[in-house]
């Protein structure tokens, strides 16, 4: 940066389709760090933070600002192409539609189109490694009504990806609508599965966290 800093960091937010920060010790106290985020936050621009050092644990002005905020892992200076393809996907699932239209300078009902993926997230079993989907199988339950249960797949198929939606601005609460079918991810205690339904309440609430035991340097979340 040139000039003055404090115009030049404001130019270079009002100018961003997505801010990336990565957290470190020496990132949450620097001053200038601060401001800059906090702006990125206020002009509401999309982030998505990075995690760059190990046993780090963002507090402070830093932890509020990314508080439900899944990051990216930069841990690992070994896995830095994974993490960097992590990244790319990450940053198009979150903004791709905005990339869409101001690269290739089209309107925003023909960015819909062309943004990437077309088709959301989807759940891959770390251990089986198996994708998530329908089974097409509905079951009746007497409170909420019909509801279609869940498998694990070898391959992904058309159920086998989710559109994620945010209770909120800064909570770490999630639906998942299944991109097919239109149905939201639930678990029923009670008879102990998953399945989807047309609604959402509070059996189809998801909380996401990062998986900092996966040093993969992909995107590796719990859901709970």
């Amino acid at each position: 940066m040139s000039g003055n800093i404090n115009e030049a960091m404001a130019e270079a937010v009002e100018d961003a389709i997505v801010v990336c920060p990565f957290l470190t010790q020496k990132y949450q106290d620097s001053k200038n760090c601060k401001k800059e985020l906090n702006y990125t936050d206020s002009c509401d621009v999309d982030i998505v933070p990075c995690m760059a050092q190990s046993n780090f644990k963002a507090t402070s002005w830093l932890g509020l600002l990314t508080a439900g905020m899944l990051w990216m892992d930069f841990r690992n200076p070994a896995k830095f192409e994974t993490s960097m393809q992590s990244l790319v996907k990450e940053i198009t699932a979150t903004c791709g539609d905005k990339i869409a239209r101001v690269s290739m300078n089209v309107s925003s009902n023909e960015a819909k189109q062309l943004a990437t993926p077309k088709k959301g997230r989807a759940f891959i079993h770390i251990a089986a490694q198996k994708y998530l989907a329908e089974t097409g199988q509905v079951k009746f339950h007497p409170a909420s009504g019909s509801r279609n249960s869940l498998t694990i797949r070898d391959r992904p198929e058309d159920t086998s990806y989710w559109v994620q939606e945010s209770q909120g601005k800064g909570s770490n609460i999630f639906f998942f609508k299944n991109y097919a079918t239109q149905g939201y991810l639930g678990y029923d205690p009670n008879g102990d599965y998953v399945y989807t339904k047309a609604q959402h309440y509070g059996a189809e609430e998801w909380i996401l966290s990062t998986d900092e035991t996966d040093n993969t340097g992909r995107r590796a979340v719990i859901i709970f």
